[in-house]
């Protein structure tokens, strides 16, 4: 065994040159050995490493693999939003941006940063001095998944960084940026899953997107993505002066930015740069589906501001989407996890962009009505964003033409189909669908419903697929004997999940009747609708006006719960949870008597001598009580500065506005 001293010296040697060679060889496309000898280097530091634990560390090449299988993933929230960018689907929509921005900025000078836009899974990667300690998916732009151990397989990110910090004293920064899979790769990819009998993804996208949010981080690593930065971020905000210089130092410390990019002064060089890559798109070695225009200065980026959904100084440039002629062979129904009803077109295969479709979705009834088909037409169809094929159009009408009709039945599992007023789909009410039983399970058991921790999506799907579970109920019926059966469920942890099981039985009825999963019918309105009823039973048996009496319950949501209880399965899936010894009975907890004593407050704008939260305290200690929206129902809103749409809503509908001040006289402390 080698010295202490000489191991730590020969360690940084092999972590320096691994690090070398995964540079040239993932960054750069430029291997300068072997993969033979860089096998040697990899297991000669992995020998050293478990010789002497204390050497190892977070950044190690060798940190990349090993991490264990997980049964699910965790929510993070982005330090600042992960905001989508508005389209321009022509060059005369990126003239009109280009007009908007200088006419906000005036006179002053100003520059473009064109970029290609990677079709892949957009994700942050955070440093603290220096070294990898996080990836989060975008999820809604505010809060994604925690995907760090899948992150750390990509040999494209780096997991540590030669220098101490951007800048004097700034010790942590985010990159934000693509998780790409080249074509290549991709074709790699069905090659195999073709061989083991599975199905194909459809393009890069979906393969980039389900390869990151694999359970096992070994199988993210055998699917070689890329990652390829567009930002970087310090607290929040941008690291440099320019765009133009973040880009420069991620490429200059390491990161696999992508070259294919221009500063531009005016919107022709714009449209010059769209054209080009366009017409070679299909010669790059990943995807792409358009280009990403971004103003290069951050104070003029400042200037701009926002949208409620995108930055004012950046665009997305889409390129057209490729479209094909063929035929609607037939249409079938697909049934989603919501219990959505989807129409697909069964085509006759055509090549689309490189891609066979043989499949497009029609969405639903009203698509079909407005584009005029009927099975056996003749369709224009097109790859939108170069990834979802979908039917453009009617081309020319079938010479045996016939009508689609939306089945009355769900077709997995024969429970009724409805379309709710106002609704564009039709829905399965059976809670119980096969199609839609994983997802109801994953809801039941989440933190916020009934808590069964333990219960994630690789259980699940091992205990729908061997049929240990067909609903919800079930759940309650599991045992050891059968949870054993399953992969990589250990005693011990067996144990613990019926353990969380049987404590989710205390859990209070507001939460039973969220984790029913009713169309609509959230965390707050289960707990109004236990708060007015009391019981499982009288909302079972409510009528839609009796149950629009509960807080924040309007028309559209008591008909859902209405439409829920009707279907018989759904019954027999409640007597169910109730002989499983889940809470029905709910009590009641009076509001002490009060100078607001009956009366409901909705809350909006900033106040000034209150809180939010002390504001609705004080509320409810006085008998009063605070809800999130405006109904008629409501007594007053409470508006302070900055109100919103609540304060116009209260206006329409003609429901008293106070000020905080008023608020206060009435609650008896002025």
């Amino acid at each position: 065994m080698p010295k202490k001293s000489d191991a730590a010296r020969e360690v940084e040697t092999l972590r320096a040159a691994i690090r070398h060679h995964e540079h040239q060889y993932y960054v750069l496309d430029s291997p300068e050995i072997s993969d033979a000898e860089y096998d040697v280097l990899m297991r000669g530091l992995q020998r050293l490493e478990e010789l002497h634990p204390e050497l190892q560390a977070p950044d190690s090449p060798t940190m990349r693999v090993g991490g264990k299988a997980r049964e699910g993933f965790i929510k993070a929230a982005h330090i600042s939003p992960m905001l989508s960018l508005d389209n321009a689907l022509n060059p005369v929509e990126l003239q009109e941006f280009d007009r908007r921005t200088r006419e906000l900025l005036g006179a002053e000078e100003l520059e473009y940063v064109a970029e290609l836009k990677m079709d892949g899974l957009s994700m942050s990667a955070r440093y603290e001095n220096c070294t990898f300690v996080q990836a989060v998916t975008r999820g809604d732009g505010r809060v994604g998944e925690d995907v760090t151990e899948n992150a750390r397989t990509i040999r494209s990110l780096p997991l540590g960084l030669k220098t101490k910090d951007v800048a004097d004293g700034v010790h942590a920064f985010e990159v934000r940026g693509e998780a790409v899979m080249n074509r290549a790769a991709f074709e790699k990819l069905n090659l195999s899953r073709d061989e083991q009998g599975l199905s194909r993804f459809a393009n890069p996208r979906n393969a980039a997107a389900g390869s990151l949010r694999v359970l096992e981080p070994s199988v993210t690593a055998l699917r070689r993505l890329d990652f390829y930065p567009y930002s970087l971020m310090v607290e929040g905000r941008p690291a440099f002066p320019t765009h133009w210089a973040s880009l420069d130092w991620l490429q200059a410390h390491g990161f696999k930015v992508n070259r294919n990019r221009k500063l531009c002064r005016t919107v022709e060089e714009l449209l010059a740069f769209c054209a080009v890559w366009e017409a070679q798109r299909e010669h790059l070695p990943y995807e792409i589906d358009g280009v990403v225009v971004k103003v290069n200065r951050i104070a003029q980026q400042e200037r701009l501001g926002y949208t409620a959904k995108a930055p004012r100084w950046a665009i997305a440039f889409k390129y057209a989407a490729r479209q094909a002629e063929t035929q609607v062979e037939n249409i079938e129904v697909q049934v989603g996890r919501t219990g959505a009803l989807t129409p697909v077109a069964k085509l006759v295969p055509v090549e689309v962009s490189g891609v066979m479709v043989a499949r497009a979705t029609l969405h639903n009834e009203d698509e079909i009505a407005r584009l005029g088909l009927q099975i056996g037409d003749i369709v224009i169809v097109e790859r939108s964003g170069d990834v979802i094929p979908k039917v453009v159009r009617v081309k020319e009408q079938g010479s045996y033409r016939r009508p689609f009709h939306m089945p009355k039945a769900c077709p997995v599992c024969g429970g009724k189909v409805v379309r709710e007023e106002g609704e564009s789909a039709s829905r399965c009410l059976n809670a119980s669908c096969p199609a839609r039983l994983k997802e109801s399970i994953l809801h039941f058991a989440s933190r916020g419903v009934m808590n069964i921790d333990g219960l994630g999506d690789a259980i699940v799907d091992q205990l729908v697929d061997r049929n240990f579970v067909t609903n919800i109920a079930a759940l309650y019926e599991l045992d050891m004997l059968r949870l054993m059966l399953l992969d990589r469920m250990g005693e011990k942890s067996a144990v613990k999940l019926l353990r969380n099981i049987e404590k989710s039985r205390a859990l209070p009825l507001p939460r039973v009747i969220y984790g029913l999963g009713i169309r609509f019918v959230g965390e707050r309105t289960s707990m109004f609708l236990a708060e007015r009823f009391g019981s499982m039973e009288k909302i079972m048996q409510a009528a839609e006006a009796e149950l629009q009496e509960a807080d924040e319950v309007g028309p559209k949501i008591a008909q859902s719960i209405v439409l829920f209880f009707k279907e018989v399965r759904n019954r027999e899936l409640v007597e169910r949870l109730k002989l499983a010894g889940l809470q029905f009975e709910y009590a009641i907890q009076k509001r002490e008597a009060g100078p607001l004593q009956g009366l409901t407050f909705v809350l909006t704008g900033s106040l000034s001598a209150l809180t939010r939260e002390e504001a609705k305290a004080r509320i409810e200690s006085a008998g009063g009580k605070v809800i999130g929206s405006v109904s008629r129902k409501t007594h007053y809103v409470v508006a302070g500065d900055d109100a919103g749409s609540k304060l116009d809503k209260a206006r329409t509908l003609g429901v008293p506005v106070i000020d905080e001040q008023k608020l206060l006289a009435m609650i008896g402390n002025p």
